[in-house]
């Protein structure tokens, strides 16, 4: 049976421009990928609400809250690995500057029996349609091409 995530992707419109806002995952895998290895902010969920979910991951990935605002529904993606991920488009324009992410545990160096702390999401970016579509993860990509239009 596959993982589920829920989660939000930010979007405002700045000088008829539409930005998405995205996280860059932390750890030491991801400490030097970009291009391709971004993410929506999301998390896994099971008996669940959807929305629910990905409100409530949105506020522990970010430490930020979400300005109340009608949450769209975007297509369900499977991503490479199998995982059903479900995310709601919320127009928002909110700062990013203090965000800071819940962290994760492992051993690192590997085989060192050494446990580290590192946060789940190490940076947050509020980019353009183009740009994002560099950066995503292939599958997530292919939800900028459902961003509701300007209201």
């Amino acid at each position: 049976m596959p993982k589920h995530s829920a989660g939000l992707l930010p979007y405002r419109f700045r000088d008829g421009v539409v930005e998405v806002l995205i996280g860059h995952p932390g750890g030491p895998f991801w400490a030097r990928k970009d291009d391709g290895v971004w993410s929506v902010i999301k998390g896994e969920y099971t008996d669940e609400d959807p929305l629910v979910a990905a409100r409530r991951e949105f506020r522990e990935e970010t430490g930020l809250e979400l300005p109340d605002g009608e949450a769209v529904a975007l297509p369900v993606i499977r991503q490479r690995g199998g995982k059903v991920v479900t995310v709601f488009a919320v127009e928002a324009d909110i700062e990013v500057d203090g965000a800071v992410s819940n962290t994760f545990e492992m051993e690192w160096p590997p085989r060192s029996g050494k446990k580290q702390s590192f946060p789940e999401l190490d940076r947050f970016e509020w980019c353009s349609v183009e740009r994002a579509r560099i950066k995503l993860l292939a599958a997530q990509a292919a939800l900028l091409d459902a961003l509701p239009p300007r209201s």
